[in-house]
């Protein structure tokens, strides 16, 4: 089954995540089971992330319970909203969320289910499976369940009409069994409202996610993606799919017929932490109303870099870096943590 150009089964489309937000939603983590010992200094990076953003634009924190809520309360300070009204297994908003829609013809939003599997049944997630509907019930929101089984990370969208995604997420049997990429393909369109996908090859099994695309490659606008190159001398599985992934998008055209403009960044040559599942990425982003909150890793040059290539991407955003080796040691970052719910077009 192929999606042919210009088709949409409604009008409505996931915007670009620079599309002025009403808020971002985040999670507590609580559960030792998961974290183990590191809980405490994971909860530290999701508060310092929680009370950044709140600077910018309003926060939502998950939390399943008072007690915990009581917790995530005192981290995270007054100006951050703590919620029970939806129960998490942990922190992932980007992938246990819903993803908004706006619709064209009258600009209110819905929301999309993806069948949240634990990253194909690898974690606990018996509430984060029910995540997406819970919040979208909370807003009020109309919501339906897409045609695959995914990740609010697994897809990038531009807003106009092109997605991007890994194969080794999405066509995989953990999450899709017996569907076809063509059949993937399709029902990724119809959930973001959009008519072409670029399709990127992945690492299947290396990491939770089964490499997620918003950890190496990003879009910043329509027709320009932006890819976090290795240092030249790592040759390691995930520097070979950065490498590939910088060719691929560099050689596509986007829904509109463009060419990708592909901005490089270059990650850090040097990290603080000597976790094997750590993620160095400046490319794991979180865009808000007026700013950009990114990672730093202690190599002042390329932390640098990366903050001047991100403001000149972002013209007019006040670009924040933050220390959260820890979470990141955990295997996903700062986008991963957070969901943003767009404002509803204005009429």
């Amino acid at each position: 089954m192929t999606h042919s150009s210009g088709e949409r089964s409604s009008d409505a489309r996931v915007p670009a995540d620079e599309a002025p937000h009403a808020r971002t939603w985040m999670s507590w983590p609580w559960r030792r089971g998961v974290w183990g010992l590191r809980l405490g200094k994971v909860q530290d990076d999701i508060a310092l992330i929680a009370r950044t953003i709140a600077e910018f634009e309003p926060v939502v924190m998950c939390a399943p319970d008072d007690y915990t809520a009581k917790r995530a309360r005192s981290r995270c300070g007054s100006g951050v909203e703590v919620t029970t009204d939806i129960a998490t297994d942990d922190l992932w908003m980007r992938d246990i969320a819903p993803v908004f829609r706006r619709h064209d013809r009258h600009g209110g939003l819905d929301a999309v289910v993806l069948n949240f599997n634990g990253w194909g049944d690898k974690q606990v997630h018996d509430d984060d499976a029910l995540v997406a509907e819970r919040l979208a019930e909370r807003q009020g929101l109309r919501y339906s369940h897409a045609a695959f089984v995914g990740e609010g990370g697994a897809v990038e969208t531009d807003g106009d009409g092109t997605v991007m995604a890994t194969e080794s997420s999405l066509v995989n049997k953990n999450r899709n069994r017996g569907m076809h990429r063509d059949e993937i393909e399709a029902a990724v369109l119809d959930a973001y409202g959009a008519e072409k996908m670029i399709w990127l090859p992945g690492i299947k099994g290396k990491d939770i996610t089964d490499d997620h695309v918003d950890v190496t490659s990003r879009f910043v606008r329509p027709g320009v993606a932006m890819v976090q190159l290795p240092p030249p001398d790592r040759n390691d599985a995930w520097a070979r799919d950065a490498r590939e992934q910088f060719a691929i998008l560099s050689a596509a055209t986007d829904a509109r017929g463009r060419r990708l403009h592909v901005v490089p960044v270059h990650g850090p040559d040097t990290v603080r932490s000597r976790s094997s599942s750590f993620v160095d990425s400046y490319l794991n982003f979180h865009v808000v109303n007026g700013g950009v909150i990114t990672a730093e890793f202690g190599d002042h040059a390329k932390d640098s870099a990366a903050k001047e290539a991100l403001a000149a991407a972002f013209p007019g955003r006040e670009v924040v870096q933050i220390d959260v080796d820890r979470l990141m040691a955990g295997g996903g970052g700062i986008h991963c943590s957070t969901m943003h719910e767009p404002l509803p077009a204005t009429r």
